[in-house]
């Protein structure tokens, strides 16, 4: 079986003495799509924010390597050379630069100028948009033009591995749909992704495997098609009542799962 592309092995996070992830364990699969589900404040963007280094010292346990590579401990900077790309939430674009000046602070790394050049249209080929606001200041762009925007940055590293953190936040139905079809075809470009959405149905519809996370830590994890088909997210997750009635002892225990 081939080697994951990254691997966490017991994460521990703090925030000052609180603790933030309780021992978080994760397997990506190379050319794989994995969704990290869960509610505000379960720990899922503080589990990207520990993978790319965005945090000082962490994590305080724990191991994660990343093609091979232990990362934990490294700059940001370095682990984002060895192939790693992140889509924070809320975009983060630089708002007095303009659409083309964002697209190439994602470069900034590279330097084969033909294949930044070719990257450039094949950005503009996943959002004709972008390519009709060019030379317009990202601060002017609508929420969904700065999210297509945010991944496109993002995409010019032409990074193994993508994080992206809560991509259909604030977005219209109609857009939220748009960037979920893109992602398929990020991956179809040998792009890795790892997804951390609260929307677990648009997220599990495209997913190939999944982890749900409460209070920092995994409670249950599997295949998007077992997840989908599993009485707890079903109910908690998706907004679907379990078809069979569950009564007493058995609900109460199903529901300390979640606890």
């Amino acid at each position: 079986m081939a080697e994951p592309i990254l691997q966490v092995k017991n994460v521990e996070t703090y925030y000052d003495k609180v603790r933030a992830l309780h021992g978080v364990s994760l397997e990506i699969a190379a050319g794989s799509i994995t969704a990290i589900l869960g509610n505000n404040g379960a720990g899922k963007t503080t589990t990207l924010n520990t993978i790319i280094g965005l945090l000082d010292d962490q994590p305080d346990k724990g191991t994660i390597h990343f093609c091979g590579e232990r990362i934990d401990g490294k700059e940001t900077e370095q682990i984002v050379a060895r192939g790693m790309a992140y889509v924070p939430e809320g975009r983060e674009v630089f708002d007095e630069l303009t659409v083309k000046e964002n697209l190439m602070v994602g470069a900034y790394l590279r330097k084969d100028r033909q294949g930044i050049k070719s990257d450039l249209e094949k950005m503009f080929h996943f959002f004709p948009v972008l390519k009709d606001r060019i030379n317009q200041h990202a601060g002017t762009l609508s929420g969904g033009e700065q999210q297509m925007l945010a991944i496109s940055r993002a995409l010019m590293n032409r990074p193994k591995l993508l994080l992206m953190d809560e991509p259909s936040l604030g977005l219209s139905p109609a857009l939220v749909k748009m960037i979920f079809n893109i992602i398929p075809s990020i991956r179809a470009e040998g792009i890795t992704v790892l997804l951390v959405e609260q929307n677990a149905n648009m997220a599990l519809k495209i997913a190939d495997f999944g982890y749900v996370m409460e209070n920092g830590r995994f409670v249950t994890s599997g295949t998007a098609q077992d997840l989908q088909a599993d009485e707890d997210v079903k109910e908690f997750y998706l907004g679907i009542k379990a078809e069979t009635a569950v009564k007493g002892e058995q609900r109460y225990k199903r529901k300390r799962r979640w606890a």
